[in-house]
């Protein structure tokens, strides 16, 4: 690692404001700004999220270099999030980052979200190392929005060999949530729930779709028709089954996960398991992986909890690749929804 090659991240694709600083591969701050406005409509409201990433980005990034205990100057290049995500949200960033650049005259560098969340693995802290995965290696990246297993084979190249046809399995979580009045975000609720249940009280049909990929669809409908006829039966069918729901369901959509990754691991030869993504928060998945793990002797990677939400060190970590293998982006560069990997 070269001394002082400070690197700010800027992250901004959803509803999470978050500026970071790396020295090298090491991580000096990673501060996040979440957004609570959007809690009380079950879900992300992109023109509300826009809006306050531009309340949020300038002390988030000021917060960042304070705690780094750098100054502007000192930055080599600035990382950024170009997609995917909300358009608008990434526009933020995007702007803000541009401009930043001219001021300072420093390089900009482009990060694809979904692979930031695989390279986070490779973020060392201040003292000491941590072991990597070693290439090849497969990841699971889970969020709310995406669910992949992705063929690691360096820094740069990275193979999706299975993907969601339809719904994401962060998604599936919300949705059952909101099915069961629980909240928003449903995931960390349904989890703190499942710790108290049973989960084989109830049984969730599973999809049988080929190759590597996954469908989670069918389980929401599935879910959401269940309720309907218990509900039938018995009006406080939910209240007086939540933690048994919540659990069966969390176990039902933890299975689905491992098993494509235990058919690719075995079907590529590769035991070296990544997960990164919001979902690999989930207690239930890690545990479960940690079996799996024992049972077919992979060398298992799960991220610290503070690089599974959206967060700019991800974003700083795949801006330090870049920038040693001199890969910069122009000030014309735009988002992109959708991802491009």
């Amino acid at each position: 690692m070269s001394d002082n090659l400070y690197i700010l991240g800027i992250e901004s694709s959803c509803d999470d404001t978050s500026a970071a600083v790396l020295n090298g591969n090491r991580i000096l701050s990673n501060i996040i700004a979440n957004q609570k406005v959007h809690e009380k409509f079950g879900g992300v409201v992109p023109e509300l999220a826009s809006r306050a990433h531009q309340q949020n980005i300038i002390p988030v990034v000021h917060q960042a270099l304070a705690e780094a205990g750098i100054t502007k100057q000192q930055l080599k290049a600035i990382s950024f999030t170009r997609g995917p995500g909300l358009l608008g949200s990434l526009l933020v960033g995007i702007s803000f980052a541009k401009t930043l650049s001219i001021g300072l005259n420093i390089p900009l560098i482009e990060a694809d979200h979904l692979q930031g969340h695989i390279l986070a693995h490779f973020i060392q802290p201040k003292e000491g190392d941590i072991a990597t995965p070693k290439f090849p290696f497969l990841c699971l990246t889970v969020s709310g929005g995406h669910t992949q297993i992705v063929l690691v084979k360096s820094y740069f190249e990275m193979q999706i060999i299975g993907q969601t046809i339809d719904d994401a399995a962060g998604e599936a979580f919300d949705k059952a949530a909101k099915i069961m009045g629980l909240g928003y975000p449903g995931g960390p609720i349904i989890d703190k729930l499942a710790k108290e249940g049973n989960a084989s009280a109830f049984k969730f049909a599973k999809p049988n779709i080929q190759e590597l990929d996954f469908s989670f669809s069918g389980l929401k409908t599935s879910f959401l028709y269940f309720l309907r006829d218990e509900l039938k039966k018995d009006e406080a069918f939910i209240e007086n089954n939540k933690a048994d729901l919540c659990a069966s369901l969390q176990h039902t959509i933890v299975e689905i996960l491992l098993d494509k990754l235990t058919k690719a691991a075995k079907e590529t030869g590769i035991k070296e398991i990544a997960v990164a993504g919001g979902v690999s928060a989930n207690s239930g998945l890690r545990n479960a992986l940690r079996e799996r793990a024992r049972k077919y002797k992979w060398n298992l990677y799960i991220p610290e909890f503070a690089y599974t939400t959206d967060n700019a060190a991800m974003i700083a970590i795949s801006g330090y690749y870049k920038y040693l293998n001199n890969d910069f982006a122009t000030q014309d560069v735009t988002p992109y929804a959708r991802s491009q990997f």
